[in-house]
């Protein structure tokens, strides 16, 4: 089972106008995340906007990001959508036959009501018996539809299995990831933050990469933070504030800010979203010059970068 550390980027979906996925944008994401430091993808997740995909959108999605990745990288995926365990276990089992280096369970549909550790294990127990063996799996505590962190006797049922590669860390906490980082210490589980308010810290702390929204932005500049900053303080501190200051900007309409982005930059022509309608250039007075100065900065920390 491959490991699974280092920059993940939470991949997005990009849309024909019509409404369909764009395969040809979606392979031309693929080799700009890969180019810009990208250490692992993690297809068809909530920046996938995987709710608002069918199950057979989900599959094939996943198998286009295996098929097209080659091996570069791994490729994790979840689609893990649904609260009945019945439904929940037949997208995973189709989502396990993909190809893809580990299958990512979401905690809060494993316990649906949030009614406690019995009804986790219990979930988790029934997918884990209708999965192959082999299947390397992750966890990620997603936001929606509600976030449930995963308590340290649960995190340390699933590492102890010694079937989790990867935790996709939603705590925002750093001494929760601290705390988290020790406790797996002996088990083949890595820690990965996605926030990036505490980015560098969690780093420092041995979260193993970080896996957070505004690697859809600038990947790189998180590959360099984790790959090399330790060894250069100087320049990772000033650049770890540039890269929480610019994550504020996930409250401004993203994903769809994120295709505005890629947009721009050519990756792919269309900004359609099935999570918004909304022009979020007009709702968000100011989102377009924002974005801008984002891309100018991140081009600034590179040059700086490039002396070190």
């Amino acid at each position: 089972m491959k490991s699974i550390a280092g920059i993940i980027p939470v991949m997005l979906t990009p849309f024909t106008e019509d409404n369909k996925i764009d395969y040809p944008g979606l392979g031309k994401l693929i080799d700009w995340y890969i180019a810009n430091g990208a250490d692992a993808l993690f297809a068809v997740c909530q920046s996938s906007e995987m709710q608002f995909l069918s199950l057979e959108e989900r599959v094939a999605l996943a198998k286009f990001v295996v098929e097209h990745t080659r091996q570069r990288v791994p490729v994790i995926a979840s689609g893990h959508i649904s609260d009945g365990l019945d439904d929940q276990i037949s997208e995973l089992t189709a989502m396990a036959q993909t190809g893809i280096d580990a299958l990512v369970l979401v905690t809060n549909h494993l316990d649906p009501k949030n009614e406690g550790t019995e009804v986790f294990k219990h979930h988790l127990d029934a997918i884990l018996a209708a999965l192959p063996p082999t299947m390397a799996l992750g966890l990620y505590e997603c936001p929606a539809p509600y976030r449930r962190l995963l308590s340290d006797e649960e995190l340390m049922y699933c590492a102890n299995s010694g079937r989790f590669r990867v935790l996709k860390d939603v705590s925002c906490d750093l001494p929760t990831v601290t705390r988290r980082v020790a406790l797996v210490k002996e088990t083949p589980m890595a820690i990965v933050n996605a926030n990036a308010a505490i980015a560098w810290d969690a780093m420092l702390a041995g979260s193993k990469g970080f896996c957070g929204v505004f690697t859809n932005f600038h990947p790189d500049l998180y590959h360099w933070l984790y790959h090399h900053g330790a060894q250069h303080r100087d320049a990772a501190e000033p650049l770890s504030l540039f890269l929480s200051l610019s994550a504020v900007t996930e409250t401004l309409g993203y994903p769809k800010n994120a295709k505005i982005f890629h947009q721009r930059i050519g990756t792919f022509s269309s900004t359609h979203c099935r999570v918004t309608a909304d022009d979020v250039l007009k709702k968000y007075w100011g989102l377009g010059v924002i974005l801008q100065q984002i891309a100018d900065g991140a081009e600034w920390q590179r040059k700086q970068l490039a002396k070190k």
